[in-house]
């Protein structure tokens, strides 16, 4: 029986094992169907963009607060009977809901309005892009309450941007 052992291998087979890393086969380049190319230009729009974001996060936001609406309760859960008790808490999380709908869609809607105009104007896709959309963002929705809560939501918002980003490292 032979053995199997490195002193019974033949030279050319050690000689066969190098310590280079395999390099990986080359493939030919794949040109992009019309169709792929249509798709891209329909992404490329910043209005389609931003409607797609705004009705994202409307759903984001409908999700989120039919959440959090099932945890409201009454002051005076004691004296409500259980069927009053679902009435209340649906009614709720109806109006919980269709707030922060509303609140996420603006959001969203803006926010990617502002990156995408952003972004076209520097002909770059960097993080200062984030910084500024984020300072439009949170500027616009927080105005009602006047300059200091426009800057303030301003810094706000462009700092949880930056954290977000660096959060799922879009950029190198």
């Amino acid at each position: 029986m032979a053995s199997t052992s490195p002193e019974n291998e033949s030279p050319n087979a050690s000689s066969s094992i190098s310590n280079e890393p395999e390099k990986p086969p080359i493939e030919p380049i794949r040109l992009p169907t019309v169709e792929e190319i249509r798709g891209q230009d329909i992404w490329n729009n910043c209005g389609v963009r931003s409607i797609v974001s705004g009705v994202m996060g409307g759903g984001l936001g409908l999700f989120m607060g039919l959440f959090i609406g099932s945890f409201d309760s009454p002051i005076t859960r004691d004296e409500m009977s259980g069927r009053q008790q679902f009435i209340y808490t649906a009614k709720q999380m109806g109006r919980r809901s269709w707030s922060s709908a509303k609140a996420f869609a603006v959001m969203g809607l803006i926010f990617s309005a502002a990156e995408c105009v952003i972004e076209k104007a520097r002909a770059k896709h960097d993080t200062t892009n984030t910084v500024v959309a984020g300072c439009v963002t949170g500027g616009a929705i927080s105005a009602k309450g006047g300059p200091k809560a426009a800057c303030a939501g301003c810094a706000g918002f462009a700092a949880f941007s930056v954290v977000i980003e660096k959060f799922l490292d879009r950029y190198d």
